[in-house]
């Protein structure tokens, strides 16, 4: 601490280091303090919302398959539906500027679509308990899972949705 004399303090300089992601700034000085952004904040928050509801809803899927009681594993086609939900959507935000107030019909057959494979995710189940595939309690367990998943994968789209820095269209 040579050249500062008794008692006076330095203001310490926050600098980004090479490689690291933005609202990261580590201090000059050997404390290693580090500073992350609200928004980083907000995001991560977000992220870990979203990942334990879907842990959740597979949960719930799960559930429905493999209690003994059960013990019918063909409730596990929802997972295709799962998978296909948000693809037309995906594939509309990609072909569609979003600069136009008008909603035109790329994206309208894009929700169409994405509403029908939800309705059939949906009624997958009811159709296997009442064709005795499969109980009327793992069919309501893996309806609890269908609500809880698709509701995330809802929140990953509007919490991400924006075109903004933190858009899932970065990744």
């Amino acid at each position: 601490m040579a050249g500062i004399k008794g008692g006076e303090r330095r203001p310490v300089q926050m600098q980004r280091p090479r490689g690291a992601a933005w609202g990261e700034c580590v201090s000059s000085q050997a404390s290693k303090t580090s500073f992350r952004g609200p928004v980083l904040n907000w995001t991560k928050h977000a992220l870990i919302s979203l990942s334990f509801g879907g842990a959740i809803g597979l949960m719930f899927l799960m559930l429905g398959c493999a209690l003994p009681i059960y013990n019918q594993y063909w409730p596990l086609f929802v997972l295709f539906f799962y998978i296909l939900s948000p693809i037309p959507y995906c594939i509309a935000r990609r072909l569609v500027d979003d600069t136009d107030a008008m909603s035109n019909a790329c994206k309208e057959l894009a929700i169409f679509l994405t509403t029908g494979i939800v309705v059939s995710a949906f009624g997958l189940p009811i159709v296997f308990a009442r064709a005795n595939l499969i109980e009327w309690g793992a069919c309501a367990l893996v309806l609890t899972g269908n609500t809880v998943i698709f509701a995330t994968i809802l929140g990953f789209f509007l919490v991400f949705g924006s075109n903004d820095d933190f858009s899932w269209q970065q990744w």
